[in-house]
């Protein structure tokens, strides 16, 4: 059996950063996939039109999140909401963020953990805050010699993949991201990146379940929206791996799971 667990901090996070991932591994019986969200969502942008009220979006995003498994194909085993307040993940005591998210990993510990890297992809305060509590959360299962915690990964884009996409972008009309600003993407070296998944043969469920996201259409999908171009970015996701420490250089694995046998490194040494 293995476990993996994603720890995010809104509904729609993982539907573009491990949904191919898990789709890939949807048939495997040996398979348990637990997802971990710190907030509902409750103080995202409520788009005009949309049926929907500042007091009732949060649950509406979580109906979203959990329509958008179901239509890829893939229901997390184990579904946690943290309940910390959307957009105030920074401010809530480390030690609380990290105790919670602890809770889960201590229950199932699991042989891979993926979250937010320090750039939080978006530079977002919740992602960067929860990334960092994972780790800490992740620290604490490395250091007890208990069973699991073999892989954290951090979820990431190349550098050379965010100028392509921004290029493509310009050459659209579109906006353009600027990684010096809070919410725009950003990119990480090419040379850090330890996994590069080849999500083509699961894309359809992918974007399946992105489209369940309804009340964030305009923050996920650039208006109007083009399935085709959707469907090539969906085609890779990309991983740092946070723990074990890395020799750079090595080959990409092409699976989160890939390899988890051939890893050592002193579990004491989280960090080093």
């Amino acid at each position: 059996m293995v476990t993996f667990v994603g720890v995010f901090a809104h509904p729609d996070d993982e539907a573009y950063g491990i949904a191919g991932s898990v789709g890939l591994h949807a048939d495997d019986p040996d398979f348990r996939f637990v997802l971990v969200h710190a907030t509902d969502g409750a103080a995202g942008d409520i788009r005009p039109g949309f049926p929907a009220t500042r007091e009732t979006l949060g649950a509406i995003r979580r109906a979203e999140d959990e329509a958008g498994w179901r239509a890829a194909g893939r229901v997390p085993d184990r579904h946690e909401w943290l309940g910390h307040p959307d957009g105030k993940v920074a401010d809530v005591p480390f030690t609380d963020l990290v105790d919670g998210i602890w809770s889960v990993l201590e229950a199932e510990r699991p042989s891979v953990v993926c979250t937010f890297g320090p750039d939080g992809i978006f530079g977002h305060p919740d992602h960067v805050a929860v990334g960092a509590a994972t780790d800490a959360a992740f620290a604490r299962g490395v250091a007890d010699g208990g069973p699991g915690f073999r892989r954290l990964v951090h979820g990431v884009i190349p550098q050379s993949v965010f100028e392509r996409w921004n290029a493509q972008r310009a050459a659209l009309g579109l906006w353009v991201f600027d990684p010096t600003v809070i919410y725009h993407m950003r990119g990480v070296p090419d040379e850090t990146i330890d996994i590069e998944v080849d999500t083509r043969p699961v894309t359809d469920r992918t974007i399946a379940g992105l489209l369940e996201h309804r009340s964030q259409h305009h923050v996920i999908f650039d208006t109007p929206l083009d399935l085709d171009r959707l469907r090539r970015v969906v085609t890779r996701e990309w991983h740092t791996i946070a723990w074990p420490p890395q020799e750079r250089g090595r080959p990409r694995l092409t699976d989160l799971f890939a390899g988890l046998d051939d890893e050592t490194g002193e579990r004491t040494a989280y960090g080093s």
